[in-house]
């Protein structure tokens, strides 16, 4: 069995991956900014909450999101590299590779929003992140209109 064999064999195997890992990582996209909301109103209220919303979103960053997104892309680079499955004449893998780059720079994004609320130096109010949580919503339309219709 060659290599191409052997990545046909797997194909399945590592779609079947990126798909698990992709509901994963979209779930912590989802949820991140809206614990950023309730972190910022609420502890305005009580300062009490400021420790439980740090350890919720630091949880949902390194058990969650982190190892999703690792292996997101590592089963979606495996399919890319699989030979005669995409056609990059087409204008499809273009722009979801460019969403998925998008996907990624708000994921990095949410990191250092964290960062700034563990540093007690978050700029952001609840408003600006329920309209940021509107792009990872945004960046899966196109993505899977994109591999849905093969345009």
């Amino acid at each position: 069995m060659d290599l191409t064999d052997l990545m046909f064999t797997l194909y399945p195997y590592a779609k079947s991956l990126h798909i698990m890992a992709v509901i994963s990582w979209m779930a912590g996209l989802f949820y991140l900014p809206r614990l950023f909301v309730y972190h910022v109103e609420e502890a305005e209220k009580v300062e009490e909450v400021k420790p439980i919303f740090l350890t919720m979103e630091d949880k949902l960053l390194r058990v969650i999101m982190g190892p999703a997104s690792v292996v997101t892309w590592a089963a979606g680079l495996f399919m890319v590299f699989t030979p005669g499955l995409v056609d990059w004449s087409y204008l499809w893998p273009w722009t979801k590779g460019i969403s998925v780059l998008g996907m990624t720079w708000f994921h990095h994004w949410l990191m250092f929003r964290h960062k700034d609320f563990r540093e007690g130096q978050n700029r952001l109010t609840g408003r600006q992140y329920r309209l940021m949580n509107e792009v990872p919503t945004l960046l899966m339309v196109v993505i899977v209109i994109s591999v849905i219709f093969k345009f």
